[in-house]
């Protein structure tokens, strides 16, 4: 993905981070990912079509409905740049888990109508979020609103940090191999890097252009980075970042010791040898996602 290839471009000598390149023991692997559940035929799981209103659009999307009578704990799944690596076996197994898991394309996207950007992609994943908290949706959807977790993979992990430290109703948040797009613009000479990492993938992406997503890039860095004030939103919000062996990890793990220099208590960090996306860790990855969801607190009695 051309996420990776961008931010581990620009990211090179950065300050070390906390990730050591071990991968963490093995934990056990939730029954969820190699069994399906009990077959409820009153209110069997489903899929359905989303159509998500988001600057004047409405954006494509796709709900994974689990089975049982709900409401149920939803994940609002977030994908990359520009978004070969969608994670919809994490989508399933997080499905037969029990939760929902709601997925779109951003705005100018993959057959999504509208202008692609990154402050976009902020706003997108904010007309999701209230989406699935609209109340006819979240009957209609069966969604819990108040377990909703925000989660996504590589520039979606950076979407995931902005937006989760400005929501303080979200039961959580995921970070997965995250790249920090707005860290970076600052770096001497960022220009020509983004135009030559964005060049091979703009088939899927739509009113853009490799010179317009670099001249964005660099003018909100570092405003919309891994910053002081992202870390001090995060501070009370369970939180789980995951890193890989792809260059970024720095990126997320000055993220986590600043939210745990504030105070935050909250945050679990595992580190996998693997690459971005997360190929040789399938299993890992759905093992430690669904194992922190169902460590999160259980919602309070209506």
């Amino acid at each position: 993905m051309r996420a990776i290839l961008l931010a581990a471009a620009l990211a090179l000598g950065a300050a070390p981070g906390l990730a050591t390149g071990k991968s963490a023991p093995p934990r056990p692997i939730p029954a969820a990912i190699f069994t399906d559940p009990a077959a409820d035929k009153a209110h069997p799981p489903r899929m359905e079509v989303l159509h998500i209103p988001s600057g004047g659009v409405e954006i494509n999307g796709v709900a994974y409905l689990a089975g049982g009578a709900g409401p149920h704990p939803t994940v609002v799944l977030l994908h990359g740049l520009p978004g070969n690596e969608k994670n919809l076996d994490l989508a399933q197994a997080i499905r037969r888990a029990g939760w929902n898991v709601l997925t779109f394309n951003y705005r100018g996207s993959w057959g999504s109508p509208g202008t692609y950007s990154f402050e976009g992609n902020l706003a997108d994943a904010r007309a999701a979020l209230a989406f699935a908290r609209n109340p006819g949706n979240a009957r209609t959807l069966q969604i819990d609103t108040r377990r909703l977790v925000l989660a996504g993979h590589s520039m979606g992990g950076w979407v995931t940090a902005l937006t989760a430290a400005q929501d303080p109703q979200l039961a959580g948040a995921v970070m997965i191999s995250a790249a920090d797009m707005g860290g970076r613009g600052a770096t001497p000479g960022a220009r020509p890097i983004v135009v030559k990492a964005m060049a091979a993938d703009m088939e899927s992406l739509a009113g853009t252009s490799p010179e317009m997503m670099a001249d964005e890039i660099i003018g909100f860095s570092p405003r919309l980075s891994f910053n002081a004030t992202v870390a001090k939103g995060l501070v009370g919000k369970p939180l789980l970042v995951l890193t890989s062996d792809d260059g970024l990890a720095s990126g997320s793990d000055q993220l986590v010791k600043a939210i745990r220099g504030d105070g935050g208590k909250l945050v679990t960090a595992r580190h996998e040898a693997t690459d971005h996306s997360w190929s040789g860790k399938r299993i890992a990855l759905e093992a430690v996602v669904i194992t922190w969801l169902q460590g999160l607190p259980s919602a309070p009695a209506r």
